[in-house]
């Protein structure tokens, strides 16, 4: 199990140059879980998607509809003090620290390519290459 953020669900579910290392971390370990906060984040990529004519409005939403579906199960409420103590304590979003809070209360890597929670929370946050190797 691993707490993936936004960007990482948008490797996996839009396809591009990073969706191949998504696939792999998807076989290695395909129990995903995110903050609720993570459907925001996809519809925002997505509509934006659509608005740069990349997409239509039907095929954008039935991706999001399957990609929630998939993450459905492993959705999760996260403590709001939490997130603001570690956004203020880090200087990262909390947008980004609700993904930090969820891996900390599940005791489990948050796999990210964001390099400011990279930095800010390294016994917590993983970059999708160094987890593969581990």
């Amino acid at each position: 199990m691993i707490v993936v953020d936004s960007n990482m669900v948008c490797f996996y579910a839009l396809p591009g140059v990073r969706t191949p290392a998504a696939d792999r971390l998807r076989t290695r370990d395909p129990h995903w879980c995110v903050p609720l906060l993570w459907r925001s984040e996809f519809r925002n990529v997505v509509v934006g998607l659509v608005r740069r004519g990349a997409i239509d409005l039907v095929a954008a939403q039935e991706l999001v509809a399957l990609t929630e579906a998939m993450l459905q199960e492993s959705e999760f409420a996260v403590d709001s003090a939490a997130v603001l103590a570690r956004a203020t304590e880090s200087g990262c979003t909390a947008y980004d620290c609700e993904y930090v809070v969820l891996a900390e209360d599940l005791g489990v890597p948050l796999v990210t390519s964001d390099r400011q929670l990279l930095a800010a929370f390294p016994a917590r946050a993983v970059a999708p290459e160094r987890y593969a190797e581990q």
